[in-house]
């Protein structure tokens, strides 16, 4: 914001920044869980109502964790466009 950005751009800044770091670990999560399947086959019996490869409970999950994220970087998004651009200058 000293440098001329506005609110706005300064908290779309933060969000896309951790918005794909979690689209990258929910990349990476959902093909390592459909790699490991194959494990599951012998504790099939400790999943009640849920098939080893059921899509809804991927993309249910997913969408939760999603969402915890964005909640996750609201709050320091937030915390950044409310500081005043000099306090961060001076503490540099």
């Amino acid at each position: 914001m000293a440098l001329g950005a506005n609110k706005i751009s300064i908290f779309r800044l933060i969000i896309n920044q951790a918005m794909r770091m979690v689209g990258a670990g929910l990349a990476v999560g959902i093909v390592a869980a459909i790699a490991l399947l194959h494990l599951l086959p012998s504790f099939s019996h400790l999943l009640y109502g849920v098939g080893l490869w059921d899509p809804l409970t991927f993309v249910g999950v997913s969408i939760v964790l999603l969402i915890a994220a964005i909640l996750a970087c609201y709050v320091p998004a937030r915390r950044a466009i409310q500081t005043e651009p000099m306090n961060c200058l001076r503490s540099e």
